[in-house]
Order: C-alpha cells, then structure tokens, then sequence
C-alpha cells in the first residue's frame, strides 16, 4: 500500500506555531521521530496513517533536544513579543511513550513559567501509558491533561484504535482515568462508516450509554468529542453528523459535565 499523499507527519521536536480557531496560537511539540510514526495505537482513522507504513529510521528526540529546541522557540517568541497561548504535546505517536516524558514535563513547565506563564501546557494522549505512576504525576502539572477514551468496549477498541498491546483492557483505562482525580479531559472519536466490512459506528445507544456511564464515575473537568476532519488511511470511514454530536454533547452536559463538539 502507498502511503496516503494527504497523511500528516510532524517535524521534530518543535513543530508551528498554528493558529488554532479554538486554541489560538499553539506550538506544538513531537516526542517522536521526525520521519515516521511510533505508537502503541494503530487507528484507522489516523492522520500519519498506519504504523507500518511510516516506521522511522532516526530516533526520538532526547530530554536535551527538546529542552533546547522549545527554549529557543520560546525565548525567540518572548523577545519579539510574539504572542503564545498553548503549548501542545502532540505529532507522530503517543507522547506519554517518551522514556523521558516526566523529565520533558518538568523542564516544560520551567520554561513556560520563565517566558509565557499565561501559556497553557496541553497534552493529547491515548491513556496507553497512565497506569505508570511516573507518567501520571507528569500530567497532573500540565494545564490540559487530554486522554482518549473512544468507548468502553474492547472489542471496538481492538478494531478501531488497535492497540499494539494485547493486554489493553477499557474497563483498566477507566480506572486509570478516575485516579486524576477530576484533572484530566476526555477526548473521544465518534464516526460512523465500516472498516473491513464491519460497522463502526460508535453513536447508537449500545455504546453511547456504557461511555455516559463511564464518564460518571471518572467526573472530568470536561470532554471534548469530535469527528473525523481529514483523510483517513482506512477509506470506509464517515464523519458523525453535527445532530449526533450536539444530542451526545447534550447528554454528557446533562451529567453536570462541560462538553465541547468539533464537527
């Protein structure tokens, strides 16, 4: 298969800044190598596209590199008083995978502080990784804690995310979510279509309530749901239309949650 010509690989470790409608200017920041993809997901509806078609030849960046990359962006921004609002843990794979991460946290935190202290620190995560505690404290000192959470049910989670390892269990990421103690946001993709022959759409009631239910019992500061935006490598796959985000929105508003839908 030909890697898709529209798929999104991130340069290395400093990427932007962009200008997000919703985020304003946000740059963003890849733990993974800067010519492929390293994940401990798979999803068909990735924007990098599937892993074996982009596995990377350099290594990730070290804690030093991305230290000193941000430090210049940051320093370069601040003295010519450009402005910033976010910056986001994103690009080529899962961020929290970095053996650095709480490290590359830390030092992030320091440098916000000393140049854009009114800048929010976002990291966009698939929750492979919360169960280390290491990784968890990290992402308690981050502004945006970000987790996916596409539904609770494994069976559509190995079709669609496909996790690369086969001990991922939903009902253990739940867990994983509530010992935030309400400091995390949950992010989840809703779509309809099929892939391989097999539907997977995730907006009808057999996984829309167990995924409510959930969200109960994690009690985030908000959720962010959204739908597919760009190409996908999986070509069966459709967007959930704006009524189905706005009736879903409107349930999860019902639990007394904040709620966010980007069509």
């Amino acid at each position: 298969m030909h890697p898709n010509m529209s798929t999104i690989i991130y340069p290395s470790p400093v990427f932007g800044p962009i200008h997000s409608r919703r985020l304003g200017v946000s740059l963003g920041v890849n733990l993974m190598p800067g010519d492929g993809k390293v994940c401990s997901f798979d999803c068909i509806y990735c924007e990098c596209g599937f892993n074996a078609d982009f596995r990377p030849h350099e290594k990730r960046p070290t804690r030093s590199e991305v230290r000193e990359a941000l430090e210049r962006v940051l320093s370069e921004r601040h003295a010519n008083g450009e402005p910033l609002d976010v910056i986001t843990f994103a690009g080529n794979g899962e961020p929290t995978g970095h053996p650095d991460f709480p490290a590359i946290i830390a030092d992030t935190m320091n440098l916000r502080n000393r140049y854009f202290p009114q800048a929010k620190v976002s990291v966009l995560s698939n929750a492979t990784y919360i169960h280390k505690d290491s990784v968890r404290q990290a992402l308690m000192l981050v502004d945006n804690n970000i987790q996916k959470l596409d539904t609770v049910n494994d069976d559509y989670i190995r079709m669609v995310d496909r996790p690369v390892q086969p001990s991922y269990c939903a009902a253990d990421i739940v867990e994983g979510l509530k010992a935030f103690n309400g400091h995390v946001i949950v992010q989840t993709m809703f779509m309809t279509g099929e892939s391989a022959g097999r539907s997977v759409d995730n907006t009808t009631e057999e996984y829309i309530q167990p995924w409510l239910e959930a969200l109960k019992s994690i009690a985030p500061e908000q959720v962010m749901i959204y739908t597919i935006d760009r190409e996908t490598p999986d070509h069966g796959l459709r967007k959930a239309g704006k009524e189905t985000l706005d009736a879903i929105k409107e349930r999860v508003q019902r639990l007394g949650i904040s709620c966010s839908a980007s069509y």
